[in-house]
């Protein structure tokens, strides 16, 4: 198997349980309570700044211009088709501005921040790509349902097609044989460090899934 396959049978029981979780029957079904999709939405807009962040030190450290190029193009995704579904969503489910910037944040909230923060500090290449390709991968795993109709409502409907679309699809088929790459040519000690953040990454990823629900 390629370096990023083995990293998510590594983790494949969290994973899984994200791909097959309440949340994505019900966002396919419609039928999130919108208390659930607005404490889901609201934590998880506090994750874009640091993602970007992110994103700006797999540009910083990749190793080939073409790579710096993909990542920029996805961060202007990010800060444009992104950010105004979440506004609109915002707006829908009425939040109010103060929750939306300064929301309290749950424990697999700050510890995602947390996560990005380290990976960008590190200033590893193959890091980043781990969080990064956790990060985009599995919503594509449990989001990518060609037979599923989508629901009535544009705050499900849009979340599931911003990340089943063709573009994203490639972006993420992209951002793994990144990852394999970089793997493959990477000592023992920068593997072992890209295999931790995965699996933390995964881990958060579960977590965040189930406590909205709390």
């Amino acid at each position: 198997m390629s370096f990023s396959d083995d990293l998510r049978q590594e983790s494949a029981q969290d994973w899984q349980a994200c791909v097959d979780h309440r949340f994505v029957g019900e966002i396919f079904a419609g039928t999130v309570p919108p208390e659930v999709m607005r404490r889901y939405l609201t934590q998880d807009y506090q994750f874009i700044d640091g993602f970007v962040a992110l994103l700006g030190m797999a540009i910083a450290t990749a190793d080939r211009f073409g790579s710096r190029i993909r990542f920029a193009q996805f961060a202007a995704m990010i800060t444009s088709d992104e950010n105004t579904y979440f506004q609109r969503a915002f707006v829908a489910l009425g939040v109010p501005e103060a929750e939306r910037i300064h929301p309290v944040l749950t424990a697999p909230t700050a510890g995602f921040q947390t996560l990005m923060k380290d990976a960008a500090a590190s200033r590893d290449y193959a890091s980043c790509l781990a969080v990064l390709a956790v990060a985009e991968w599995l919503y594509l795993s449990w989001a990518d349902r060609p037979d599923a109709p989508l629901p009535p409502d544009f705050v499900h409907a849009e979340w599931i097609t911003l990340h089943n679309n063709a573009e994203f699809r490639t972006f993420v088929t992209w951002l793994r044989g990144e990852l394999d790459r970089v793997g493959a040519a990477a000592d023992s000690a920068v593997r072992a460090n890209a295999a931790a953040f995965f699996r933390r990454a995964v881990t958060l990823e579960r977590a965040f899934f189930d406590h909205i629900y709390e």
